[in-house]
């Protein structure tokens, strides 16, 4: 297949006109759509090409050290290693928990939050490096395109942001032979699935998450949970201010627990699942997604608000919080609002501060107990059903009689005839 007639003159972004090499800075996840970049845009400007690898958690050494060798082996000029955990836990990864965020009720948002650090710190480099361009892999169906596109226009608004992919339409099988015909090394599992790994989880996609009737493959979830007959146990997470401070007493910083929870959650397949909803282009998608320390910080983290806050307090702060994931998933992390409602979020968590227990069996988890110093729930005072020191009966009767005016009311007018 020729490509090059059909790669000059299709991108609308103009590179600068300079005396000396322009340089390119690409967001680069070691996958088959940013190392299909790195040779196209090298062949098609000419420029230095600088790749960036961002790590927002879920990468070992070896694994950066394999995306850096790819990069190099595909062309790129430099590549640069970001460590961004710490960052993307206290920008976005902390309020999710704090939040109880899940969308649609199911999904972490495993990767909104990532994308968005990792286009932040890929701007910081190409401002530091002095690029002409910045340029990134997504495709033009998918979240991430916008998502790295606002973040460049509202960071870097005096440079041309490239997307090969997304402009020239190509699909996974086209990238494939474009890097085979030049001799240039695929990334493994390009054929079949879509695999991305963070902090905040892994999301799946590929061939049957296009259709909301097909199960996954077997292999879709990677290995097989734990055996069936595998021992029960019970996880304590400490919490301080609506954060996990520490596991079973061991106190952790904010990565370093989420990385020590999914190792440990994650053999025993939690947080498995399949979430269907809007994409930020309006149309429908479908992933699936391996997120065992999301779900249970954030079931366990919810158990001790609704012990500690208030019953109002728990519904505006999740009203909001709803929005705030609503929005961070549209890419639209850098409106003021944002911030705003950050702050209210962060206020309400002053007395989320205590204990949760865990019990955790192969596939499934069950939050079995919850203490605070700042407790609502008082024995002293009264016992939900039993006895207390209040109110008395009369009093209850009394209360529960005006409770029920406004429906005796209206259970008594008559309705309009027809």
């Amino acid at each position: 297949m020729q490509y090059a007639a059909n790669m000059l003159h299709r991108h609308p972004a103009r590179l600068p006109r300079k005396d000396g090499p322009v340089k390119i800075v690409l967001a680069f996840s070691g996958g088959l759509d940013t190392s299909f970049c790195v040779p196209h845009l090298k062949e098609r400007t000419g420029a230095e090409l600088i790749t960036v690898t961002v790590n927002t958690g879920g990468a070992t050494a070896e694994d950066l050290a394999a995306i850096e060798a790819q990069a190099l082996a595909v062309g790129s000029d430099r590549h640069v290693t970001v460590d961004a955990r710490q960052a993307v836990y206290d920008n976005f990864v902390a309020t999710l928990i704090r939040g109880n965020v899940l969308r649609g009720g199911v999904y972490p948002l495993s990767v909104a939050a990532e994308r968005t650090q990792q286009a932040v710190e890929v701007a910081r480099v190409a401002r530091e490096l002095g690029a002409d361009a910045v340029a990134h892999g997504s495709t033009g169906a998918g979240n991430d395109q916008v998502r790295f596109d606002v973040a460049f226009h509202v960071l870097l608004p005096e440079l041309p942001i490239l997307t090969p992919v997304r402009d020239l339409g190509f699909s996974r099988q086209q990238s494939i032979a474009y890097l085979e015909e030049r001799g240039l090394p695929v990334p493994g599992g390009s054929e079949r699935y879509s695999v991305n790994r963070g902090l905040w989880g892994t999301t799946l996609g590929g061939e049957w998450t296009h259709d909301p009737w097909a199960a996954p493959p077997p292999d879709a979830f990677g290995p097989a949970q734990g055996p069936a007959e595998a021992a029960a146990s019970d996880l304590v997470i400490s919490w301080e201010q609506g954060l996990p401070a520490a596991l079973d007493g061991e106190p952790l910083e904010g990565p370093e627990l989420v990385e020590a929870l999914t190792a440990r959650l994650e053999p025993l397949g939690i947080g498995r699942g399949i979430h269907l909803g809007e994409t930020v282009l309006g149309i429908k998608g479908r992933i699936g997604f391996v997120a065992p320390a999301p779900v249970v910080l954030v079931a366990a983290h919810r158990e001790l608000e609704k012990l500690v806050l208030t019953r109002w307090q728990t519904f505006w702060k999740d009203q909001l919080a709803t929005f705030w994931g609503d929005r961070l998933h549209e890419g639209q992390a850098f409106d003021p609002v944002m911030d705003d409602i950050a702050v209210l979020i962060a206020s309400s968590q002053r007395r989320v501060t205590g204990e949760t227990r865990v019990h955790l069996e192969p596939g499934r988890f069950t939050v079995t107990g919850v203490r605070s110093p700042h407790s609502l729930m008082d024995p002293e005072i009264a016992l939900y059903g039993e006895e207390n020191s209040l109110w008395t009966g009369a009093e209850a009767a009394g209360f529960a009689r005006i409770a029920a005016i406004p429906a005796m009311l209206a259970s008594r007018r008559k309705d309009p005839s027809p």
